[in-house]
């Protein structure tokens, strides 16, 4: 069974699921005001590997993802650009989607919009006045976070040093410099939604309480989100939560930081790289091998170095498959599931191997490391005459990575007639063992702009980069 480290717990952890066979997951996703960065790619790309490796070892994996399509970012870039918060925010998704297509990631089974629930969050906050643990400022309502008995445990630190390190707040009202807004009060120009105790429009943190509960329903498997939402984003949702005696996710997981130069990345300190930028001039399957070769909870630095490392190892898959004629699974179909389709003839110690990493922590980076030595082993078998054992050990590979949402492409490059005669003849010198004649064919053929590879059927090209 899968074991994670549990943010709430601090400690690795079986995920236990509520309900046999089933996995619900919620993982809080964009404020859709600006371009994705890398960082929000690598919260999609973690989320994804989980998912898919939940898929591939049997379970039936509902995953919910929310969009907030109003928030304060929103209602400023509308402002200064003379446009409805709806044009920002459904340009802004459409970016987003189009960002994350391209990383490979699979859909969400739901995508909840924050003004969706509105009415939803209106009676969550009525409920908890009525309740007595939140109140009524001039500016909106508050959670009395002093009445949540266990209130920071996400954050994992006292809560003196929280309140030491809390922002500060324009309302002087607030209780506790820890007590955050659920429902804003409207203002002159902006957005608003009717409610009994004001109109307004909702605070950030009661959109996904309301969203994941309705979805996945009380006791949900998995909340995750990255390393930034801890506190006091989900702790805020999980206070709200508890406020009402309400069961909120079993499980919680966080992603680490995308550094640059060891310093995090964010949009506040201006060193972020659009993740379309990112995907204009690389390949996004570079980027999400890059994410597997780092623990899913360790910081990863993107640069232009790492993301060429990355691509080279690429490169040293889809040569693999070429070689063998390897077929990519998720051509397909969406995700791989072990035991069945092009799963069902993978080598069962290699595939128990797998499973023991990944079921550890979710540990792609020494998941990935095995299969590269098995790249290593297929060619070498394959050098040594031992063609169907290499063939069926690439195959693994391919299906293994598939697992992973790592297409592995093996296609080549439809070839013009004269290119074709060329393969043919230098097939037929190497046949005949006209070792001068090959290699002058495979010089013609370079010249021309292709890669020439030696595959188990015989020559195999493929157009340079930039040919």
């Amino acid at each position: 069974m899968l074991r994670l480290f549990d943010t709430a717990s601090r400690a690795v952890r079986e995920l236990d699921p509520r309900d046999p066979g089933k996995v619900s997951m919620y993982v809080c996703g964009p404020t859709v005001y600006d371009l994705p960065h890398i960082g929000h790619g690598r919260l999609t790309l973690v989320f994804d590997v989980l998912r898919r490796y939940l898929i591939f070892s049997g379970y039936d994996v509902r995953f919910v993802e929310n969009v907030t399509d109003i928030d304060d970012n929103i209602i400023g870039r509308a402002a200064r650009e003379g446009r409805s918060e709806s044009e920002v925010a459904q340009q802004y998704e459409a970016e987003w989607w189009k960002a994350m297509d391209a990383l490979g990631a699979l859909r969400p089974t739901v995508t909840p919009h924050a003004t969706e629930y509105v009415a939803d969050m209106v009676a969550l906050v009525a409920d908890l006045l009525e309740r007595g643990v939140a109140y009524r400022t001039s500016n909106g309502v508050y959670l009395d976070t002093e009445q949540i008995a266990d209130y920071g445990l996400l954050a994992g630190q006292p809560l003196d040093s929280l309140r030491a390190g809390a922002r500060v707040e324009t309302d002087e009202e607030k209780r506790s410099p820890l007590d955050f807004v659920l429902w804003k009060a409207a203002r002159e120009g902006q957005p608003k939604w009717p409610a009994p105790f004001g109109d307004g429009r909702p605070g950030w943190h009661t959109e996904c309480v309301v969203m994941s509960l309705d979805l996945l329903g009380e006791d949900f498997d998995l909340h995750g989100g990255g390393q930034d939402l801890r506190f006091p984003h989900h702790e805020n949702e999980r206070a709200q939560a508890e406020a009402e005696g309400r069961r909120f996710a079993r499980h919680w997981a966080h992603n680490g930081w995308v550094v640059v130069e060891g310093e995090k990345m964010s949009k506040s300190l201006g060193n972020f790289t659009t993740l379309p930028d990112l995907l204009e001039r690389s390949d996004g399957r570079a980027y999400r091998l890059l994410v597997l070769r780092s623990h899913y909870r360790a910081p990863i630095e993107v640069t232009t170095e790492t993301i060429a490392q990355a691509e080279a190892s690429l490169e040293r898959l889809d040569a693999l498959a070429r070689r063998f004629g390897v077929p990519n699974p998720l051509a397909d179909t969406d995700a791989v599931v072990r035991g069945e389709g092009p799963a069902a003839g993978a080598l069962d110690l290699v595939v128990d191997r797998f499973v023991e990493r990944l079921d550890d922590d979710l540990d792609t980076p020494g998941a990935l490391a095995d299969l590269f030595e098995l790249v290593s082993r297929a060619n070498s078998l394959a050098d040594a005459g031992d063609d169907e054992v290499a063939r069926q050990l690439a195959q693994t590979i391919v299906v293994l990575c598939a697992a992973l949402g790592l297409a592995v492409k093996g296609d080549v490059d439809e070839l013009d007639e004269e290119t074709q005669e060329l393969v043919a003849a230098r097939d037929a010198a190497r046949a005949a063992k006209n070792w001068d004649e090959a290699d002058r064919l495979r010089d013609e053929l370079v010249v021309r702009g292709w890669v020439v590879e030696d595959g188990l059927t015989g020559t195999v090209v493929r157009r340079r980069p930039g040919a």
